[in-house]
């Protein structure tokens, strides 16, 4: 898919989500991170579906540099704890890498072993991951997300 549909596709996918979510949420974004059972959902989620790559404890990828290529190109899965990168993208981008893929969103040349989750998680098991993540980030980089998601107008 050439990178204009996947943004348009991307953004779909986040408008579906939000609807699956407005009934639920306030607040900033999409990612329901103040609700317990959809954070309790989303541990389940992320022990199942992201762990043996992102790390159990949310540490990226077996200790490796996530910044760093490896031989093939490919950097190492990223930590999703508040030392990775993954609270300086508002939901709608979060939504849209998982459900798509880094690669198939980013296009071009980038290379990236993350497939996308879309045929495999439904898009409240999506944000119930997304949940579980950011419930784990100190309040700080909570409050800087949560400030993303605004001005993404989100």
């Amino acid at each position: 898919m050439k990178p204009a549909i996947l943004l348009a596709a991307a953004a779909m996918t986040a408008l579906a989500c939000a609807a699956v979510w407005a009934s639920h949420g306030e607040g900033p974004g999409l990612v329901p991170y103040d609700h317990p059972e959809a954070v309790a959902r989303g541990e389940v989620l992320y022990a199942e579906n992201c762990a043996s790559c992102h790390g159990a404890d949310l540490s990226g990828q077996d200790g490796q540099d996530w910044r760093v290529r490896d031989a093939d190109g490919y950097l190492p899965a990223p930590p999703h704890d508040e030392t990775g990168h993954t609270w300086h993208h508002p939901d709608q981008i979060l939504v849209a890498i998982t459900v798509y893929g880094t690669e198939a969103l980013v296009g071009g040349d980038y290379r990236s072993n993350m497939m996308g989750f879309g045929e495999v998680l439904s898009a409240q098991e999506i944000l119930d991951v997304l949940a579980y993540i950011k419930s784990t980030w100190p309040e700080r980089v909570i409050e800087i997300h949560n400030g993303i998601n605004e001005q993404a107008g989100g």
